[in-house]
């Protein structure tokens, strides 16, 4: 009996995209902070969102989306499902378009909002084990 290969398909960030990581920690052993630096080290231009802190390492760390100097183009967030739904609606009110959330952050309501607000939503994947790793494992 033969198995079915089954494909993914996701929406990947470019090299050019502005990248905001929604929930970076201090901690780095937390995933946003995972997340955080394996973009880094595979040479996006990504910045560390949390109300909590002011740097990350060395990088200046912004309260929101909106205080970022820069429009990011590619949102993923590792933030509880209720926080997501509110970075969704900002998404929106702000114009960027993709959204990827991380495996935990996800919530019925918030991949729902997305779709017609014209937000393209990658959801139930890691984007360091199933996105990067694709690009460059």
């Amino acid at each position: 009996m033969e198995v079915e290969k089954i494909e993914f398909s996701f929406d990947l960030p470019e090299k050019n995209d502005i990248i905001a990581v929604i929930g970076v920690s201090q901690d780095t052993s937390k995933w946003g902070r995972k997340v955080y630096e394996a973009l880094k080290r595979n040479g996006y231009k990504v910045y560390p969102v949390n109300p909590k802190h002011e740097f990350i390492g060395e990088d200046k760390c912004y309260s929101s989306l909106s205080a970022i100097p820069e429009r990011p183009t590619f949102v993923i967030t590792v933030v509880p499902p209720k926080v997501t739904e509110r970075v969704v609606e900002e998404c929106e009110k702000l114009g960027i378009k993709r959204v990827w959330m991380q495996p935990g952050s996800e919530s019925e309501k918030a991949i729902n909002y997305c779709n017609p607000h014209g937000i393209t939503v990658t959801h139930h994947a890691c984007i360091v084990v199933d996105g990067l790793h694709q690009s460059f494992g």
